[in-house]
């Protein structure tokens, strides 16, 4: 969507909202209203010249006006000033997630509770404002329309499709008439209990003046607002650091302004809504569904698979036999829904008795085809299978049967998110910015899987439910969810690490083609942020990046538990990205990788477990792994790879070398001087360029020795030296890496060609 049509929505919503008025009724003739809207702003009644009026004048407010005293801004809004009738804005959505979403250990049924969530964010609750996707005519947003209208007739005729500021990542923010507001936000919550009956939401709203929307909260008394000239000469105040943040006097201007803008009003919201999830009473609210949904059982009653609530019946008929209570037949029928092969009356569900109805939502997959066919992509996704008999993956087993056994999650987390959010300013600014980033996600993920994987039939599977599948073809991947910033997919072993690289690196180059993303020259890096020493041709210039982990594991490993360890790989490669951005300046991606081949391996924490296991005490200090990386770094460890398989270096001394690391920096040196000397001058060659030369080299540019399989770098104190090692991700990632022919090809920069970023 173009700015100039989100202006004119937003024209469009704030008309309504100041035309409404405060009552429950509209305060002018609803064709009035009608009118207008339905002319797209076009056509403007008398009446409502005024109120027009004041919203241009509103929207024509330059974003980098600042002005410094209270009088500089009423001379600057005009009559705004003087507008007092409240718009409401409401903020809501699922709270969670993962929570409901991996309640089960099911893929069928951790798909359908995906998918019930997609639909209630991304179809109901625009169904409530009468807005349907223009792009598939198979949404059917009346269901939850009718639904609305049916429990609030008069919310249902209050509000318009233009209201909403954005609806994507699994929350919304919209406007709405101040009588509204708090009905709205009631709206929103029961729809998800009643669709989900067990998964947590919240939402809250708050009413504001027309001035507000631009220049954040003020006083009810306009003249009695501390302003710029306050802050300035308070600024050292405590209790003002603790709002608006510490700032030099250089900074404080713009602290300031970030913080009086639409910005202040989300803030609000956000506060408001964190204290509702928390079970805190909401002002003039008296709904409790604050509280999480709750279901009684009894000791004495059969529960369902997950042993949380009392089960209706044992469904013979599907092949595992489940025990199904209706939260839990909810989400595996929705499941069987957005599978291509969708089957829209199953006889287990009617015999349950059950008459809740899961609508329409897309599948990934049906969104996935659709992107191929948009770019121009099936005639190298499909290659030589027909895609017409290409269907979804029923269970992990399906996805791993292409990678011997081993799939990977990937979950992947914007970063630098909140830091640019905070300088948003106009509600324009913030719908935008939520399109731009929804779609980059989206379009990264289908690229990466388009780009790395082929459609696999199915063989030797080990499963009994299973093995009439056999021959199949199947896409080898599951999206669990695509929202906003944030990603969860299983896909092969053999092609994570590449997928999760081209998820990084497409998302920054989409955002920097926008243009509105670019990292000012001011806080590009001055230093090299990556270990490697390999120089790309092209440096990606975008201030938003994201943060990936990735798993690697047997398929048979407990989703419950591989989902625990991959949020915990994620939130290390955001500390990893959060301290190369105040170290260097860096503000890529960064991948974090754990690959397992017994679920036992790691007890505790991946953290402790490193910090316990695969740290040697000094001196010197040795640090037996390298993980997290840069997306770079990953791209040169995948070369790395290659270039020990391309070399036949002995597999069995792989893992001699690992044992050997431990004891010492000099024994692994010695070790691996050993077995590579041994290899042909063209073997010796390839490690060196691509193994040696990119990590191995010492600090000092006149030593012109190497410390492989070590990379020095500054330990804890400027004095010490900490070597750490890939060796063990080479081990652990051997069997995943699939060959390049073309490696000896490539061309890689020596040490004094790097400059001084990527």
């Amino acid at each position: 969507m173009s700015l100039s049509t989100i202006k004119t929505d937003l024209k469009l919503a704030l008309t309504w909202c100041l035309a409404w008025g405060e009552e429950q009724h509209p305060k002018y003739h609803r064709h009035l209203l009608d009118t207008f809207i339905q002319s797209n702003g076009e056509e403007i009644p008398v009446e409502l010249q005024d109120i027009v009026q004041q919203v241009e004048q509103l929207q024509a407010i330059p974003s980098d006006a600042e002005p410094e005293t209270l009088i500089a801004v009423q001379e600057l809004v005009g009559d705004i000033w003087n507008q007092t009738t409240p718009i409401g804005l409401v903020y809501g959505g699922a709270t969670k997630i993962k929570q409901y979403v991996f309640d089960s250990a099911n893929l069928m049924e951790i798909r359908g509770a995906s998918a019930i969530l997609d639909r209630i964010n991304l179809i109901d609750i625009p169904a409530f404002f009468g807005k349907q996707n223009p792009n598939n005519d198979l949404e059917d947003y009346r269901s939850p329309h009718n639904w609305l209208k049916q429990h609030d007739p008069e919310l249902a005729d209050a509000l318009i499709p233009q209201l909403i500021i954005y609806s994507t990542g699994g929350n919304v923010l919209a406007f709405c008439p101040a009588a509204y507001t708090h009905r709205l936000a009631d709206a929103i919550e029961k729809r998800y209990t009643q669709e989900t009956l067990t998964a947590n939401s919240c939402a809250v709203g708050e009413t504001f003046r027309l001035l507000e929307i631009r220049f954040g909260l003020f006083q009810d008394n306009l003249d009695a607002t501390p302003w710029f000239d306050w802050y300035r000469d308070n600024a050292s105040n405590p209790l003002v650091e603790a709002y608006f943040g510490k700032a030099t006097p250089n900074q404080q201007r713009e602290n300031f302004f970030n913080s009086k803008s639409f910005n202040e009003l989300t803030r609000k919201l956000a506060i408001r809504f964190n204290q509702r999830r928390s079970g805190n009473d909401t002002p003039s609210r008296d709904t409790t569904r604050r509280y999480p949904p709750h279901f009684e059982t009894h000791p004495y009653l059969m529960r369902d698979d997950n042993n949380r609530i009392s089960t209706l019946d044992t469904i013979g008929k599907l092949p595992s036999q489940p025990k199904f209570s209706e939260p839990l037949a909810r989400k595996y029928l929705m499941g069987q829904q957005t599978k291509v092969e969708r089957n829209n009356h199953p006889d287990w569900y009617h015999n349950l008795g059950l008459d809740w109805n899961p609508g329409y939502v897309a599948s990934w997959v049906e969104k996935f085809t659709q992107y191929l066919n948009h770019e121009s992509r099936q005639q190298r996704y499909y290659q030589n299978c027909p895609n017409s008999s290409v269907t979804e993956t029923r269970n992990v087993e399906e996805i791993a049967n292409a990678s011997d056994g081993f799939l990977s999650f990937i979950y992947a987390d914007g970063n630098n998110m909140g830091g640019y959010i905070q300088k948003i300013k106009t509600p324009e600014e913030y719908s935008q910015f939520s399109e731009h980033i929804f779609e980059a996600t989206e379009k990264s993920v289908y690229y990466a899987l388009a780009n790395r994987l082929h459609p696999h039939q199915l063989k030797n599977l080990k499963k009994q439910d299973n093995q009439d599948r056999n021959g199949n073809w199947v896409h080898p991947f599951e999206i669990i969810t695509i929202g906003g910033d944030d990603v969860m997919i299983l896909v092969p072993a053999n092609q994570a690490l590449q997928i999760a690289q081209d998820i990084g690196e497409k998302f920054e180059e989409i955002l920097e083609q926008t243009g509105q993303y670019r990292i000012p020259d001011a806080v590009k890096p001055s230093a090299n942020p990556h270990r490697d020493r390999r120089q790309l041709s092209s440096f990606r210039n975008s201030q938003l990046s994201t943060s990936i982990g990735v798993l690697t594991t047997k398929y048979d490993t407990p989703i419950y538990y591989a989902n625990r360890l991959v949020n915990q790989l994620l939130k290390s490669a955001k500390k990893y990205a959060k301290s190369l951005k105040k170290d260097k300046g860096y503000l890529g991606g960064t991948i974090d990788i754990l690959t397992l081949k017994s679920v036992t391996m790691i007890s505790s924490n991946i953290e402790e477990f490193r910090q316990q296991a695969l740290v040697v005490p000094g001196p010197p200090k040795l640090k037996l792994h390298a993980s997290p990386y840069t997306l770079q770094e990953v791209g040169s460890l995948i070369n790395t790879i290659q270039a020990f398989k391309k070399s036949e270096f002995p597999r069995s001394q792989l893992y001699q070398i690992r044992s050997l690391l431990e004891r010492g920096k000099q024994t692994a040196i010695l070790n691996y001087r050993y077995f590579r000397v041994r290899l042909k001058p063209k073997q010796q060659q390839l490690l060196e360029d691509h193994f040696e030369q990119i990590w191995c080299t010492p600090k000092a540019e006149e030593n012109k020795g190497n410390l492989a399989p070590w990379m020095s770098k500054l330990g804890d104190k400027n004095d010490s030296t900490l070597y750490e090692t890939l060796w063990r991700d080479i081990v652990d990632l051997y069997p995943f890496i699939e060959p390049d022919s073309q490696l000896e090809n490539n061309t890689l920069s020596t040490p004094s060609e790097v400059s001084g970023h990527d």
